[in-house]
This record gives structure tokens, C-alpha cells and sequence, in this order.
């Protein structure tokens, strides 16, 4: 939501700047941060979703605000051993209340109300450091989810500028438009959006899976960059097999390396990725299959169930780093988001 609100309002003239004080995502090969005494020194480091998300964007140095710390185990048990005594508030407010270059600074908050709270940096702390307006991104999870809004209204009280509702299933994207955008206007939370879920965004790529599982892949190195939206497992008969691949719609299918069968049933599917276990070699003629629909096979050295696991865990940790994903959030934006709408309530005035 950052990048497409980013992309937006640019389109409407304004000068953005973008934070992210608290990193979540760790680019570890920078991660050389140190903490001397109660200083803690990041300039080294750089959470990933800020990295993608300056090269998306194409900032400026000056356009980019620093991430005061990374929420990794090292930096926890710092603060909690007391070799940390930061104040991170004065930071914070320090760092990014001199965004002079820009019309708004997009400050990415923590992922719910009480993340960052042992630094004093939870997203209430970050507000009233830097006396500005919350704009919450919620989830649908049914019409419970109201009691959330509702508690985070009471809580955020007049900071809160207003919602957008993400990752909305499509089923429940009519209700959320009909009834529960209706109820919470009348509450007093603007709602600028209702984003529904899209499978792309929750996709991974086949690149990340062979990372993840330390793969051998087999042919289609040039393809690593499909994405992947669902798994499959292939331990069935053939008969079975079919009927269950036909379901799915871009998937990672994982199989024995032996199962000559389904492998081939699969490859006639929606498959974006064959993942082989066993570490047994597939057939000549799989491969060649595989070749000319464009389709990769890789090979773990992993149990089955270890192996699903892990792709589940990738899908878990889903991220956007992906060009095909940003052009999909910027269409999104689009279509469901009303930026215009949120640039008054902020009161930034049409560019010329």
C-alpha cells in the first residue's frame, strides 16, 4: 500500500519521501549494524522492502528516510539486556521531522499497534513523535473485523485519518462496499479503499523457491522468474492427479522424482515449477517436455513433507520484490484506492 499511495500521489505532482523506521525485512549482507554503548548505528544496513521499494520509486537520497533499527534477535536482546538505552522517540523525530525536499513523507509504521513497543516505537509513540495522522491498512476477516477497527479507533482516537481495507477475499469485497464502508463512514473512519485479494501478490517466484530449497534445477534455468500462486501436491494416481492439477492455476507441483506420470500430467496443467524429490533424475523425455512449455524442474534433496513446509513458509513471507508485482500494486491503486480523497484530508493542495 506504501508503494501504490507512493506512485500515486506522485502522479498528482506531489514530492513524496519514504521511511521505514522499524525494519522487519533484513537485507542480510548489509547487516553490519553495531551498538555501541546507547548508540546504535544502522547507516550500513537497509531493510529490503525499503531497498525495493527506493528502486521502484526511483528516490533520491534525499527523498529516503533512515531505518533508526532492524527488530532482528541481536538488536532485541540489546535493548532488553539494557546495553541499548536509545531514545528512540528523539530519533525518530530528529530523523524525519527535517524531510525539507518534499510536499509528504510516507512514514511506514509497525505492522500492528503494539510492534516496536520496546523501543518506544510503537505506532501511537511514532504518531504523537511526530505529531501526524495514521492511516491504518486492515485486513477482512469477516465482519469481526469491525471490533478491531473499532478498538483501534478508540485507541488511535483523532490521528486516525482513516482505513483501507486489503487483501479483501473477493466473495466478501460486495459486503465490505454495500455495508461495512457505509458503517464505519457514520463512525467517523473515512475508508479510502477496498482491495481485493489478488493472487499475483501472494505469489513467489521459482528463483526464491530454489533459493529456499537449496534446488538443483534441472532445465529451464531461464524461466526462474515465474511466479508461483499455489501448491500442489502430486502423491496420487494419475486419474486423481488430473482432476486435482486442473484446479489449480499456476502452481509449484511437488512429486517424486520417479513419478514419471504425474509429472507429465502436471506439465499439461497450469504448472510453473516442477519440484522433484528424492533426488532421482527424470526421464529424457520429461525434460524436453518441460523444455518447450517453458517450464522449470528442480530437484531437492528433501522429504516431502520437509519440502512443503518450506514453500509454505515462502508463501508466508511473501514479498513484493518482484517488477510483475509492482505494476500490478500501481493498476491496483488504481482501480481501488481513492488517493485524491486522502491528499485533501491531508490537505495538500493540487499541483500546478
Amino acid at each position: 500500500m506504501v508503494l501504490s499511495l507512493a506512485q500515486r500521489l506522485e502522479e498528482l505532482g506531489h514530492k513524496i519521501s519514504y521511511g521505514k523506521p522499524l525494519g522487519t525485512c533484513l537485507d542480510a549482507p548489509d547487516h553490519t549494524a553495531t551498538h555501541e554503548g546507547n548508540a546504535t548505528s544502522c547507516s550500513t544496513e537497509m531493510d529490503e522492502d525499503v531497498r525495493f521499494l527506493t528502486d521502484a520509486l526511483e528516490l533520491k537520497e534525499n527523498q529516503l528516510q533512515p531505518t533508526l533499527l532492524m527488530l532482528d534477535q541481536p538488536t532485541l536482546l540489546q535493548r532488553i539486556q539494557g546495553k541499548d538505552a536509545q531514545d528512540y522517540p528523539v530519533a525518530l523525530e530528529k530523523a524525519y521531522g527535517q524531510a525539507l525536499n518534499s510536499d509528504i513523507v510516507l512514514v511506514e509504521g509497525p505492522g500492528t499497534l503494539t510492534e516496536g513497543f520496546l523501543f518506544n516505537l510503537s505506532l501511537v509513540e511514532m504518531a504523537e513523535s511526530l505529531d501526524s495522522p495514521i492511516l491504518l491498512v486492515a485486513p477482512f476477516k469477516g465482519l469481526t473485523s469491525i471490533d478491531s477497527i473499532l478498538a483501534a479507533k478508540k485507541k488511535l482516537g483523532d490521528r486516525l485519518l482513516g482505513i483501507l481495507f486489503n487483501d479483501v477475499p473477493q466473495k466478501d469485497v460486495a459486503l465490505v462496499n454495500s455495508d461495512v464502508t457505509p458503517y464505519l463512514e457514520a463512525q467517523g473512519i473515512p475508508v479510502f479503499g477496498v482491495v481485493p485479494h489478488i493472487d499475483l501478490l501472494r505469489s513467489v517466484s521459482v528463483d526464491e523457491l530454489v533459493q529456499r530449497l537449496n534446488a538443483q534445477v534441472l532445465c529451464g534455468q531461464k524461466h526462474q522468474d515465474l511466479m508461483v500462486e499455489s501448491l500442489c501436491i502430486g502423491a496420487m494416481n494419475v486419474n486423481s492427479a488430473l482432476e486435482y492439477f486442473r484446479r489449480g492455476h499456476n502452481m509449484a507441483v511437488v512429486t517424486g522424482g520417479d513419478r514419471t506420470d504425474l509429472q507429465l500430467a502436471a506439465l499439461e496443467t497450469s504448472t510453473q515449477c516442477l519440484i522433484l524429490t528424492g533426488r532421482v533424475s527424470p526421464k529424457d523425455d520429461i525434460l524436453t517436455r518441460a523444455e518447450e512449455l517453458e517450464v522449470p524442474i528442480i530437484s531437492v534433496d528433501l522429504d516431502t513433507l520437509t519440502t512443503v513446509e518450506l514453500i509454505e513458509q515462502a508463501f508466508s513471507q511473501v514479498r513484493f520484490h518482484e517488477e510483475v508485482k509492482a505494476e500490478c500494486v500501481f493498476r491496483m491503486s488504481k482501480d481501488y484506492v481513492d488517493v485524491k480523497r486522502l491528499a485533501s484530508l491531508l490537505d495538500l493542495t493540487a499541483a500546478a
